[in-house]
């Protein structure tokens, strides 16, 4: 009787101790479990992702992001990695229903025995469900408070989730150092390899970090701790642990794309201009798909080339000359390569789109186009004869061209060709100093608004960009278009969707890679007739005048040179059918290059450029508008050479109605030995006598 009454006591306050528990768990959940966060929304799980920026032949440049995140698919997790985190963090996890009940008593004694003075481990009850749970909707306060709704969370999320999906969410949701979210991007930061090729010790190692994601000094005892943990729960056999705890882990000090120097400036661009269009959570958060039109073929030549003429120069000096170059495609603004200056480790200013410097006479090809638009022929006569007591504002001064002579009259090809001063000056005084200017500004080389419009701006005294520069001479042999620079061919959301609306498009290429045809939408800057004089004549200055350090045999090139005053700045854009590329060369604060410096110092790099970027290309010479006509004529008097075939011959192209100079008039006169001769009625006489 004694016995059955006390079982039926006990068996009454089991009753009561089960019913409270159920009261009070129900009691918990009505008071903290009504106020938590929607879990539902993990069904759909969008991690924050690192966006990857991609050169044109989609080799990997760089990542963006605030947190470093590669989301791995459960499908694509080894089975060793998923068990080695399960071992180490919840070995009930496959069969307990959000809580352990083991896992806390086990915890509970663990930690009684420890305090007492026995060897065992303090150890915590959380299931990985539970972290889940802190992971994504709770904060990592210690109170009790938040351990219940960590608790009912999880309960919650078993309930709506496969353990397979919750284990997803766990592995690519915790942190586990050097700024690394999940295992995928772990395995990149630590062994530089994505999870698929972690070795078994990778993947204990990896498991040993949410207790302390920070410290790697006790990483190979923690390592072989969860080694031992996978011997114990029948994961692995011992031998197999034996051989994983004695690997070498050599970790990395942290991985990042080892992005080459030479692209950074380019990289650094791009970030900008994204961070501006996109939005700073977008750019580094969305793990966006980023192709962009560099070339790395390309972008290496240009960077050996700039480099290679600074460090010649730099020899032995202090303060270090600096320079940029920047290439394009002139039809389409697609920059194929860019270098902003000597190292960006040193400097991250680009000096290709950042730097405002005075031009030289890179303008000049524009006020000249001002003169071809009005009727001027390329071989219209220029007086280069000195300038005596020009007057501009309150300041007297005196032309002079570089070489301090003078030669009479000359066409206006050979004025532009050798680059002379004093005739452009006189061009301007007739064109007109605000038309002139007018040009550059329409090509967007000089700002729209500009003041203080004066003749020194007609000769390069104004400031611009290298990059603004470039585009400017890309009118010339692309029709007379305005194009803008373009960075990047188009990016992709993280599920394959191109974005960017109307700012970016998917640009198909030929197998010849000729440019894509550009939808023109607006009217031409120039006439293609004046274009076309404008090309040739600076064909010419790269065969024959200031421009020859520029050649690249077996290709036609076109461009000018440009020096500023003092030699501080020195510049040389140029250009094929399909290819555009400026160089800029000075100091950061400009002073003079010195002695023996010039524009052909930057010609060399362009040339340099050039043999790479043209090699195994064909020759394309410059397109021919309709309506031109080609006679032969004499370089120094423009008269035709059927009139004047002494000295230089070549092929100009009139348009409609121009035609060579007339040959110049002749008298005959004595000479000294007593015999007569026809000279040019203008040539200077002594004493009546040749």
């Amino acid at each position: 009787m004694k016995f059955k009454k006390f079982l039926r006591i006990l068996l009454n306050v089991i009753f009561w101790c089960f019913t409270g528990a159920i009261a009070a768990l129900a009691a918990l959940i009505l008071i903290y479990g009504n106020d938590l966060p929607d879990y539902k929304k993990l069904a759909t799980y969008a991690p924050p992702v690192a966006t990857r920026l991609y050169a044109s032949d989609g080799s990997l440049l760089i990542e963006y992001a605030e947190e470093r995140r590669v989301f791995i698919d459960y499908a694509d997790m080894p089975p060793q990695l998923v068990n080695a985190f399960i071992a180490a963090e919840d070995q009930n996890f496959w069969t307990h229903p959000g809580i352990d009940v083991q896992g806390i008593i086990r915890a509970a004694t663990n930690n009684v025995m420890r305090m007492m003075g026995f060897n065992t481990r303090f150890s915590g009850a959380s299931t990985i469900t539970q972290q889940v749970a802190k992971n994504f909707f709770l904060t990592s306060e210690r109170t009790i408070s938040r351990k219940i709704k960590e608790a009912i969370l999880a309960l919650r999320l078993e309930r709506a989730f496969s353990k397979q999906h919750i284990m997803t969410l766990y592995l690519n949701q915790i942190f586990l150092g050097a700024r690394a979210y999940g295992v995928g991007s772990a395995a990149l930061m630590y062994f530089n390899k994505p999870v698929s090729e972690l070795s078994l010790a990778q993947c204990a190692f990896l498991a040993s970090l949410p207790k302390a994601p920070n410290n790697r000094n006790m990483a190979v005892e923690r390592r072989n701790y969860v080694l031992r943990r996978m011997v114990e729960e029948g994961f692995i056999t011992q031998d197999a642990a034996d051989t994983a705890a004695a690997e070498e882990l050599n970790i990395n000090s942290g991985f990042t794309a080892q992005m080459e120097e030479d692209f950074q400036y380019f990289a650094e661009d791009v970030r900008r201009q994204l961070l501006n269009s996109l939005g700073r959570e977008t750019l580094y958060n969305q793990g966006l798909y980023i192709k962009t039109t560099i070339v790395p073929e390309l972008q290496r030549a240009a960077a050996a080339a700039l480099n290679k003429e600074l460090d010649v120069f730099n020899q032995g000096r202090t303060e270090k000359l600096q320079g940029a170059i920047i290439a394009m495609n002139p039809h389409t603004g697609r920059i194929l390569a860019m270098t902003g200056g000597r190292s960006f480790n040193e400097s991250s200013f680009n000096r290709a789109t950042q730097a405002y410097r005075q031009v030289g006479s890179t303008i000049k090809p524009f006020v000249y186009l001002a003169a071809l638009e009005r009727g001027y022929s390329p071989q219209s006569i220029l007086l280069d004869a000195p300038i005596v007591g020009w007057r501009e504002d309150n300041t007297l001064w005196k032309p002079e061209n570089y070489d301090k002579k003078f030669l009479g009259d000359v066409p206006l090809r050979l004025s532009l060709e050798t680059s002379r001063n004093v005739p452009t000056v006189r061009l301007v005084q007739t064109v007109g100093e605000r038309e002139s200017i007018e040009v550059a500004q329409r090509f967007g080389v000089y700002p729209a608004d500009m003041k203080n419009i004066n003749l020194s701006m007609a000769l390069g005294s104004g400031e611009t960009t290298l990059e603004k520069l470039v585009l400017g001479y890309s009118a010339f042999v692309n029709g007379g278009h305005a194009i803008q620079p373009k960075l990047v061919d188009y990016i992709e959301d993280r599920y394959g969707r191109v974005i960017g609306g109307n700012e970016t498009e998917i640009i198909e290429w030929d197998a010849e890679l000729l440019p894509p045809t550009v939808a023109e939408t607006a009217e031409p800057l120039s006439d293609p007739q004046s274009l076309y004089q404008m090309v040739s004549i600076l064909q010419g200055a790269v065969e024959r005048g200031t421009g020859k350090q520029a050649r690249v045999p077996g290709h036609t090139i076109a461009g000018k040179t440009g020096t500023t005053n003092d030699v501080k700045d020195v510049w040389f854009v140029g250009f094929t059918k399909d290819l555009i590329a400026g160089v800029y060369l000075g100091y950061d604060t400009p002073k003079s290059l010195g002695r023996g410096a010039g524009s052909h110092m930057a010609a060399r790099v362009f040339a340099d450029f050039m043999r790479v970027a043209l090699a195994d290309k064909k020759d394309q010479p410059f397109p021919v508008p309709n309506g031109m006509t080609f006679m032969r004529v004499n370089r120094r008097t423009g008269v035709a050479a059927s009139a004047d075939p002494t000295g230089t011959i070549i092929s100009e192209a009139f348009k409609p109605g121009q035609k060579p100079n007339p040959a110049p008039q002749t008298v005959v006169v004595p000479t000294t030995s007593g015999t007569t001769v026809s000279v040019p009625a203008s040539v200077p006489m002594v004493g009546g006598v040749f």
